[in-house]
């Protein structure tokens, strides 16, 4: 059974940076689709990146966040790394990683959550002086 796990969170000042990881347990998470996503109290939920599941260069990012975060993948940790910068105390929010495990390959990677099965428990990510 595949678990994913996120892992990086806690509390950043505004301006800083924070790298999140999404790693799994019993499998590589190579071969998939990866999105993050986040919810902030009182707010929906928001896809913030994604990855495709065969090229890496293919990814897409919300709005509120293009130009601050990249997405990337480690091949040799199997993990995928949301790299947040210029943090905003907007940007405060639980962050969960998802796997899309049933998509075909070769696909481009959406943001909605509904095409993403296996999630992660979430991490929390704050950002304040």
């Amino acid at each position: 059974q595949l678990k994913v796990v996120e892992s990086g969170g806690g509390l950043v000042q505004p301006g800083g940076s924070m790298r999140l990881a999404c790693a799994a347990s019993g499998r590589s998470l190579d071969p998939f689709a990866i999105g993050w996503f986040r919810q902030a109290p009182g707010k929906e939920r928001e896809g913030v990146a994604c990855i495709s599941n065969y090229d890496d260069s293919i990814t897409s990012f919300a709005e509120s966040v293009k130009g601050r975060f990249t997405i990337s993948r480690d091949y040799l940790e199997h993990a995928v790394f949301l790299q947040m910068s210029s943090l905003k105390p907007e940007d405060t929010a639980a962050y969960y990683c998802a796997v899309d495990t049933m998509g075909n390959y070769g696909s481009a990677c959406v943001r909605s959550a509904e095409n993403y099965d296996l999630w992660g428990q979430g991490i929390q990510v704050t950002v304040s002086s």
